[in-house]
C-alpha cells in the first residue's frame, strides 16, 4: 500500500512538473522553429525542421543589449550591499531608537508597486536629467532590493553571539573594523543571496527599463527583445531565442548559489 502510495505520489509530481515546465519547452521549440511554420495550425509540438536563423539573430543584434544588461545587474548587486549591509549591521546590533518602526517601513516598501515607483522615478529623473541613463537605472532597481536585503541581513546579524562583537570590543576593534572584520565574513552566505535575488530582480526587470530608458543608447534585454516586433512582421523565433539566451545566467546563477541561497534565506530564522 505504501508502495502504491509512493508510485503515485511521483507520478503526480513528474505530471505538475511537466506541466511548470511546459512554457520553458515552447519556448525552445519555437526559436528553433522556421517563421514559415510557425503560422501553420495547429503548430508543431516538436521542431520538426529545425532552424537556428532565431539564434543568429539574437546573437548578431542582442550582444550590445546583454551587456547593458550585465552591467546594469553588477551595478544594482553592488548598491543595494553597499546601502544594505551596513544598514542592517546598525539595526542588528547598535541598538538603535526607532528601528523596529524602520523595520515596518522597509517591509511596507515591498507592497509598494513597481508601476507607481516607476512615476516617481520619472518626475524625480526628469528634473535631475537622470533618464535614458544607465546609473539612473542601477539606482531605480536597488530600490528593489534593498528592503528585502536590509531585513534578510538584519534577521541574519540579530542571531549572530554578542560574545563575538564583545570580544572585538575588548581587543580594541571599533563599529567599522568590527563590521568588516566579524560581521561581513560570517554573513557569506546571506550576502550571497542577497547579491543574487538583486541581480535577477534588475535582469528580469522591465517596467523601470520602460519607463526610464526607453530611448536611451544603453538598453537592456528586456527592451531589446522589441526590436523584432513590427508592425506588419514579428520575429518570433528570434524572440524566443533572445529569451532563451537571456534566461541562461540567471539559470546558472541558480544552480551554482542554490545551496547558498537555502543557507541564506534560512539564516536567522531559529535562535538559541
Amino acid at each position: 500500500m505504501t508502495g502504491t502510495r509512493s508510485l503515485w505520489k511521483t507520478l503526480m509530481a513528474l505530471v505538475l512538473t511537466a506541466i511548470m515546465l511546459f512554457p520553458v519547452y515552447w519556448i525552445v521549440n519555437v526559436s528553433l522553429t522556421k517563421t514559415s511554420n510557425l503560422r501553420r495550425s495547429p503548430p508543431s509540438l516538436l521542431p520538426l525542421d529545425p532552424t537556428l536563423e532565431g539564434y543568429v539573430a539574437a546573437f548578431s543584434q542582442q550582444l550590445p543589449q546583454l551587456g547593458t544588461s550585465l552591467l546594469v545587474g553588477l551595478g544594482t548587486v553592488l548598491l543595494t550591499l553597499a546601502v544594505a549591509a551596513p544598514a542592517s549591521y546598525a539595526m542588528a546590533t547598535l541598538n538603535l531608537k526607532g528601528r523596529q518602526g524602520l523595520s515596518f517601513i522597509l517591509l511596507v516598501a515591498q507592497m509598494i508597486p513597481a508601476v507607481v515607483m516607476a512615476m516617481g522615478f520619472y518626475a524625480i529623473y526628469l528634473k535631475l536629467g537622470m533618464l535614458n541613463s544607465l546609473w539612473g537605472l542601477v539606482v531605480a532597481d536597488s530600490t528593489i532590493a534593498v528592503p528585502f536585503a536590509v531585513l534578510l541581513l538584519q534577521a541574519f546579524m540579530s542571531g549572530i553571539p554578542t560574545e563575538l562583537l564583545q570580544a572585538a570590543r575588548l581587543d580594541g576593534s571599533g563599529a567599522w573594523r568590527t563590521f568588516v572584520s566579524i560581521i561581513l565574513p560570517l554573513s557569506r552566505n546571506s550576502l550571497l543571496t542577497v547579491s543574487l535575488f538583486a541581480f535577477l530582480w534588475s535582469w528580469s526587470d522591465f517596467i523601470f527599463a520602460s519607463t526610464l530608458n526607453r530611448s536611451g543608447d544603453l538598453i537592456p534585454i528586456t527592451l531589446g527583445i522589441y526590436k523584432f516586433i513590427g508592425n506588419n512582421t514579428t520575429q518570433w523565433n528570434a524572440i524566443m531565442a533572445t529569451a532563451v539566451i537571456a534566461s541562461i545566467p540567471a539559470a546558472i546563477l541558480l544552480v551554482v548559489a542554490q545551496r547558498y541561497v537555502a543557507a541564506g534565506v534560512t539564516a536567522g530564522a531559529v535562535k538559541d
